[in-house]
């Protein structure tokens, strides 16, 4: 997909323990220079839940997010006629992983992951899970054949990161490049 002004996405947030990723994707997402003109933010009541626990406050959107409820279809990227071109599931729980995987729409993020397969636009799902049972091998096969990327949460360690966000950060740097945004990152030996 090439690059173009006004990109609107969707991140959804569910209930997987992985917050950070979330937090550190929403940040960027809002920085980096040709980012999203629009941050559709669509959490599962779990997610909310593991957010506040995990980062010690409740989620406050600002810059280019804009939150919707997870319960209401009433959402322009519930439809295919929508402008919205990537959506991003991270954490994205097994539970949720599996719904979508067997066409169960039955909340807006799963709605939602409908649309971007049926339309054949960007669908990445970030699992933070370990280990996989075969069930979830499954799920995740049937998602990458119907056009889905799966971009586990396994941090890399070649960029030495020193701090427990700089290494959350090699993941979000590759969901940032999955989505199709410019992004300036370590990038294995192209920074010597």
């Amino acid at each position: 997909m090439k690059q173009h002004e006004n990109r609107k996405i969707v991140l959804a947030i569910t209930g997987a323990s992985g917050s950070l990723y979330a937090r550190l994707l929403l940040d960027r997402l809002s920085t980096i220079e040709n980012g999203p003109s629009e941050i559709a933010v669509v959490f599962s009541d779990t997610a909310k839940e593991i957010w506040k626990a995990e980062t010690g406050s409740e989620f406050v959107a600002t810059g280019p997010a804009k939150v919707y409820s997870n319960k209401s279809f009433y959402a322009p990227f519930a439809s295919g006629s929508s402008s919205f071109d990537t959506m991003i599931i991270c954490p994205a729980s097994m539970g949720t992983l599996g719904r979508i995987a067997n066409g169960t729409s039955d909340d807006l993020t799963a709605r939602a992951a409908d649309v971007m397969l049926k339309e054949r636009r960007r669908l990445i799902l970030v699992p933070r899970e370990a280990p996989y049972s075969l069930v979830h091998i499954r799920n995740m096969e049937t998602l990458t054949l119907a056009g889905a990327v799966i971009c586990p949460a396994s941090p890399s360690f070649y960029s030495k990161p020193s701090t427990i966000e700089e290494l959350a950060l090699t993941i979000v740097d590759r969901i940032i490049d999955l989505a199709g945004f410019s992004n300036n990152t370590y990038r294995w030996m192209e920074n010597a």
